[in-house]
């Protein structure tokens, strides 16, 4: 906690370093912090003042590693945070408002003695804020108002999951400020998941928020959503000598919400076969015992992304086995089963209404050809359009990072790393 020009002159003198590096992990990455809060400090003060104690705060993006479409069926899934986050400069205030101004946005003004659903908030940032200040006043923690200039390096539209980072960036600012961060991380990301569900108005699993809020690897299983299991996956990405790569094929996504809802019906039909809701209650044995009858009934695509589930579902634990015992050859040979699974059962690379785009397809031939034998590739997120995900050699990261810009355009391939903490106080 620290007056605006103090605080400046302690991130510019290296005072932050060491808190900086546990968050950034590499010196290259902790330098490059130092104008990025300095700047954010300097939006604080123009918006709020210099005579404040303000303090800094940060929330990574995520990205999904395992276990594609497999949550909305009650399945496991394997998330990490990532290197690009929101960051917060922020000052308790005695108001009982919270004022969030993030850098290219409006501001997001919550008067907390207030924390009823507004009608006209759902689907705005605004509607974030009051729903974390109610979250946490419904798990019975303190919350109090505060001012905040924010800004993000996690990309909209990537994947990587802007709005939880934006979620657990308020949540941690209210933990830090008001309860002394003695509210868990898990917490934390269920609070986040209310907000957006409740007050945000839409629909979403728990595996975003988690992510963002735990930090490194972590795996999630659904088999029941009210109280998923969540665990932390300790591995150190830093020393395998690969980077991860997420390369943004530019591909629209209107007109895709029937391929998304889809792969769920699909999925649930076949459940449904059963007697069941969901295939995480259906017994695989079974099921293939079954298939003649189901693809009759059904259809053969429905019974290749059951197909899909089954085997994404159990590969979920062997990535997890193949990380805790530090065989990172071994859990790349499961990345490309996930993502060779992805594309011929789960199908959901490209459209079949527009077969001639094809943008996620071209950036993982254009992966095979260059890390084949050497790296990892697969989709990422929901597919059709987006990104995919490449787990690269580093003295390959050149040649793959100009190719895919080549084709995607510059800026396409971002090249990350996993963060090992995540929502904090710096």
């Amino acid at each position: 906690m620290a007056k605006i020009s103090l605080l400046k002159n302690e991130i510019e003198s290296g005072a932050y370093d060491s808190r900086f590096k546990r968050v950034y992990v590499t010196d290259e990455a902790v330098k490059a912090q130092h104008e990025r809060y300095v700047s954010l400090a300097d939006d604080f003060a123009k918006l709020f003042g210099e005579d404040r104690d303000a303090r800094l705060f940060s929330a990574p993006g995520r990205t999904e590693v395992g276990g594609n479409h497999t949550d909305h069926n009650h399945g496991r899934v394997l998330a990490a945070g990532i290197n690009l986050d929101a960051i917060a400069v922020a000052a308790k205030n005695d108001e009982n408002i919270v004022r969030v101004k993030s850098r290219g946005y409006d501001m997001d003004v919550c008067d907390i003695t207030d924390l009823e659903i507004k009608e006209d908030e759902k689907g705005h940032s605004p509607a974030l804020v009051r729903g974390m200040c109610a979250g946490f006043k419904k798990y019975g923690y303190e919350i109090g108002g505060f001012d905040a200039a924010t800004m993000s390096s996690v990309l909209s539209g990537s994947g990587l999951s802007s709005s939880a980072a934006y979620e657990v960036l308020v949540g941690t600012m209210l933990n830090y400020l008001y309860n002394d961060g003695k509210v868990d991380s898990v917490t934390i990301a269920k609070i986040a998941q209310y907000a957006e569900n409740v007050y945000f108005d839409k629909p979403c699993g728990l595996m975003d928020q988690t992510a963002c809020s735990v930090g490194g690897f972590v795996t999630i299983d659904f088999n029941d959503p009210s109280e998923p299991v969540i665990n932390e996956v300790k591995f150190d990405f830093a020393s395998c000598g690969h980077a991860l790569c997420i390369v943004d094929t530019k591909g629209s996504h209107s007109d895709l919400t029937d391929d998304y809802a889809a792969i769920r019906r699909e999925m649930e039909s076949v459940a449904e076969f059963f007697g069941k809701k969901v295939l995480r209650e259906v017994d695989e044995a079974e099921f293939k015992k079954n298939i003649p009858a189901i693809r009759e009934k059904l259809g053969d695509r429905a019974v290749l992304r059951a197909i899909h589930f089954f085997a994404d579902n159990a590969r979920v634990l062997d990535e997890v086995d193949a990380l805790k015992k530090g065989d990172f050859e071994a859990f790349k040979e499961y990345i490309l089963e996930s993502g060779a699974s992805s594309y011929m059962y789960n199908q959901n690379v490209f459209s079949t209404k527009q077969p001639s785009v094809q943008p996620v397809s071209l950036a993982l031939a254009i992966s095979e050809s260059i890390l084949s034998g050497k790296g990892a590739w697969r989709v990422h997120g929901g597919g059709f359009a987006g990104t995919i995900q490449a787990f690269v050699p580093e003295e390959l990261l050149s040649d793959y990072k100009n190719a895919m810009e080549s084709v995607f355009g510059d800026g396409s391939c971002y090249v990350l790393m996993i963060r090992p903490v995540g929502g904090v106080e710096i």
